[in-house]
């Protein structure tokens, strides 16, 4: 609805208001749909880093595991050569 102001030589003059109003309204679903877009990116940003974090910490957790059976091996080897050393033979 637009409003309507007479001069005195009867000219009419349109106010905008309601256009202000609308333009109003637009600029504020714009700015909040631009802040949503934004929170989405950074959530998909933490997201993505954290995929890349676990894909390079899980190789080297297996890694680890490995290293561990191994030593672990070789330590119980070490014993049961030095236990067979020890040991009188008959």
């Amino acid at each position: 609805m637009t409003k309507r102001i007479f001069f005195h030589d009867h000219k009419i003059i349109t106010s905008m208001a309601n256009e202000a109003n609308n333009d109003l309204s637009g600029a504020v679903s714009n700015l909040i749909n631009t802040a949503g877009q934004l929170i989405k990116q950074e959530i998909d940003l933490l997201g993505a880093g954290f995929n890349a974090v676990v894909q390079v910490i899980e190789p080297l957790g297996k890694t680890a595991i490995d290293l561990v059976g191994s030593a672990s091996n070789t330590v119980g080897g070490l014993l049961q050569n030095a236990a067979s050393a020890i040991a009188p033979k008959k």
